[in-house]
């Protein structure tokens, strides 16, 4: 007797749970100038994004082609999958110091998993997360990305 009216009870409780489900929808069906469901990708150019999505890691330039990255290489030692690749070299600056600079700020999109630690560890705050997420390519190549700019250079004021 008591397995019946357990049983009655899950069947009365999974039609509660449908009719208040219902009920959403109908709320949402009769009030149609409320939009739940953006119609991407119909509405590529007047879609917006959450400001906590995060659609790939870049690396911003000011209008002097200057960044803010030291090639600490923090950020290579953070990801937990690799997709960051530092390639830096040793310069004599004119005051006879030895100082390193990035050659290139390599970045695996299709290996990335959007942790987001190597924006959180960046000492420098040289790396941000950009809101662009259309990636789709027939070449796995075109997923590997050099974040900093042909002929960029350290902004001043951010030395190590």
């Amino acid at each position: 007797m008591n397995s019946i009216i357990n049983y009655l009870k899950e069947i009365f409780g999974g039609i509660r749970a449908l009719l208040k489900g219902m009920m959403v929808t109908g709320y949402y069906f009769v009030h149609p100038g409320q939009i739940v469901t953006q119609q991407y990708p119909e509405n590529r150019k007047t879609l917006q994004m959450f400001d906590r999505f995060k659609g790939e890691v870049v690396m911003p330039h000011n209008e002097k082609n200057e960044h803010k990255c030291t090639a600490c290489g923090i950020c290579e030692m953070n990801c937990p999958n690799g997709s960051i690749e530092i390639i830096s070299e040793m310069v004599v600056t004119p005051e006879g110091k030895k100082k390193k600079i990035i050659s290139k700020h390599i970045y695996h999109l299709g290996m990335c998993t959007f942790c987001n630690l190597c924006v959180k560890t960046c000492p420098s705050n040289a790396l941000k997360m950009d809101q662009t997420f259309e990636h789709a390519v027939f070449d796995r190549a075109k997923l590997t990305k050099v974040l900093n700019q042909p002929g960029s250079v350290l902004m001043k004021g951010t030395e190590e």
